[in-house]
């Protein structure tokens, strides 16, 4: 319809015209980049609602209907004059910056600047989308930072309806681009790209030869010679660098190359795991590329048969997989054929750089992802690493599947609330340790060979990530994002953080730490100080048995004046104690008196047999003063001897 007569539409117009006018000389030389903002115009952006006639439309619907129809009359004039490989092209992004920054004041509807990209990728060839997702690759973050809730849907529709126009064998890389696109755009715990029914991609069905090829007349004679050769090869191989060793058959020995990887000889008949054959090229071509069905639709594992059959020829893929590599590791081929991300040639000059990089874009978006099931083409395929690498991470994929509907795997989703992805099938014992077996082999080859420790690595983190989130669809999508912290919790932990990081002052008595002023406080009138209250013989030195005479005589009062059980109790195990204590003195000098005392009847013959002090120092040897009495206390203690007692028991008052 045409927008002739109305004067704000004309108006803005007008304005926006100008305003594209002065664009030419901010960014003179054309192309993306830079980015037009706001202060690129002085301010002339924000003023174009003014422009129009009688001012500012009452209406705001008006208003946006008046210069989304400006802005599209000079977008569809722009792209009818000009193609998107010419300089002047740059009027259409600079177009789409000025309606970016009307659309987040906004003056315009936010989702008009991805209207105006949607209908321009409908106009475009293959090769002038990929110029238009350079534009969106550059103003993504600009674009998506304000008003997303209205634009996401247009997005959505913009890079499917894309998708859908892009072949996935011929323009893989450029679908790369827009799924990443898409997933930086969106949030994280965004539901639109969730397959939460967990459906599998049952259409992508890989044909092959289902029979047996038949062979020209004549060419059964070449085949047999082709073997003749390798079989000849094979012998001749090892022997040059291989040592010999024995195998038993029966109860013979008979010599053979050893394999590269034994770490020992054998000659037990019975312990000696038997050498599985090398799988047939032909007999494996049709069971290999079965596979493929069990990968693209994996809940047909649930049926045991359909289980079988895949055990089956996995076991037969890894076998055959393993020859290979062993055989080409004796050859030294086993490498990786020349990326195209790095290729080995000579670096090219300033004049010829462009050329090279478009040739490089060429190739890498001419790969071909699809398989070539030809019967002829088989076994050059298994002979490449990356074609390996690729079939076992697929089964790798698979076998962790199968782990999932283990019962410890299935416990883990018992209060999950989506019950679309959950099976009831549980997977049995010895399937399970079937399962884990061949994961630790695919692991095992895949860090083999060139780079194998980084590509195992990295297949390993994104598998480890996408359990988590199988397990987060399982829960039901629920929200990821978190609510922003405010003002005043942030000042909080910034306060807490400087507190317990500054500089405390020591205490003068630690926690735990014991109160030595005691060795500096002065005591009492008459007695020692310090340290010399420490020296006081009465601490050391032991007392005599008479000592002990009065104290057990008072806990014997004690008993007989207590009132409650734990009192007599108390005193009868302190009188316990001392009694000891009389004993073990007693046992150095009057262990003659020990046959006069009778149990019940208390220390009493030791008490009343004094110690002459003449027989302890004839005992103890010369000696005169305090050292004669010190020899006799140790002595009297057991330190010097051993007495037999043992150690007095913790009961034991200090005295």
């Amino acid at each position: 319809m045409s927008s002739a007569g109305i004067g704000s539409v004309e108006s803005f117009t007008e304005s926006l015209k100008e305003l594209l006018e002065r664009s030419r000389g901010i960014k003179p030389d054309g192309g993306i980049e830079p980015p037009l903002i706001s202060a690129s115009f002085d301010g002339d952006v924000e003023r174009i609602s003014k422009r129009t006639e009688g001012g500012l439309l009452v209406n705001a619907q008006d208003h946006y209907a008046a210069l989304e129809t400006a802005c599209r009359n000079i977008f569809y004039d722009l792209l009818a004059s000009t193609s998107i490989e010419d300089t002047s092209f740059c009027q259409i992004w600079n177009l789409l910056d000025i309606v970016a920054i009307l659309s987040d004041i906004p003056l315009c509807e936010p989702g008009l600047v991805f209207w105006l990209v949607e209908e321009l990728l409908d106009s475009q060839t293959i090769d002038g989308c990929r110029v238009v997702f350079d534009y969106l690759d550059s103003r993504r973050e600009r674009l998506t930072a304000k008003h997303f809730k209205q634009k996401q849907l247009i997005i959505l529709r913009a890079c499917n309806e894309l998708l859908r126009r892009l072949s996935r064998a011929e323009d893989t890389v450029f679908c790369g681009r827009v799924f990443i696109f898409l997933f930086q755009s969106f949030p994280l715990g965004d539901r639109s790209s969730v397959n939460l029914r967990g459906e599998f991609h049952v259409e992508n069905v890989t044909i092959f030869e289902k029979t047996p090829a038949q062979q020209a007349g004549g060419s059964d004679d070449a085949m047999e010679v082709d073997e003749k050769l390798n079989a000849v090869e094979k012998e001749k191989a090892p022997s040059e660098e291989l040592p010999t060793t024995f195998k038993p058959e029966g109860n013979a020995l008979v010599e053979q190359p050893a394999d590269a990887t034994a770490k020992s000889v054998k000659f037990d008949a019975q312990e000696e795991k038997p050498q599985e054959p090398e799988p047939d090229t032909e007999t494996l071509y049709p069971v290999f590329w079965s596979l493929q069905e069990n990968f693209s639709q994996p809940t047909r594992l649930l049926d045991i048969q359909a289980f079988s059959s895949f055990k089956l020829g996995l076991d037969l893929t890894l076998r055959k997989f393993k020859a290979v590599q062993q055989h080409q590791q004796s050859r030294g081929t086993s490498k990786l054929p020349p990326s195209p991300s790095r290729p080995l040639k000579r670096k090219r000059s300033d004049t010829d750089s462009s050329d090279y990089h478009r040739q490089k874009q060429q190739l890498t978006s001419s790969f071909n992802p699809r398989y070539l099931t030809s019967r002829d083409l088989f076994e050059l395929e298994i002979s490449d690493l990356a074609f390996r690498r690729h079939i076992l991470v697929q089964a790798l994929i698979l076998v962790d599947f199968l782990l999932s509907l283990t019962p410890k795997a299935k416990r883990k989703l018992e209060n999950t609330s989506n019950k679309s992805v959950l099976y009831n099938y549980t997977l049995t014992e010895e399937d399970t340790e079937w399962a884990t077996t061949t994961r630790a082999e695919i692991a095992t080859y895949l860090q083999q060979g060139q780079e194998g420790k980084f590509y195992y690595r990295m297949v390993d983190t994104v598998l480890s990530r996408d359990k988590n989130w199988v397990h987060w669809k399982a829960e039901g999508c629920p929200l990821i994002e978190r609510p922003p912290l405010t003002a005043e919790s942030v000042v909080e932990s910034q306060n807490g953080a400087t507190k317990a990081c500054a500089l405390r002052r020591i205490r003068p008595t630690p926690m735990g730490s014991l109160d030595l002023d005691f060795l500096s406080n002065a005591g009492d009138e008459g007695q020692a100080q310090g340290l010399e209250a420490l020296k006081n013989p009465e601490r050391y030195l032991l007392p005599n048995v008479e000592d002990y005479k009065a104290p057990i005589m008072e806990d014997e009062f004690d008993m007989d004046t207590a009132k409650t059980g734990e009192e007599k109790e108390n005193s009868a195990v302190a009188k316990a104690s001392k009694m000891w204590r009389a004993l073990r003195i007693a046992s150095k000098s009057q262990l003659n008196m020990f046959d006069k005392l009778e149990d019940g009847k208390g220390l009493g013959p030791l008490f009343d047999q004094p110690i002459p002090p003449q027989s302890i120092e004839n005992e103890l040897g010369t000696g005169d003063g305090k050292e004669g009495a010190k020899q006799e206390r140790e002595v009297v203690n057991g330190v010097k001897e051993d007495d037999g007692l043992g150690p007095m028991p913790t009961t034991v008052e200090a005295t």
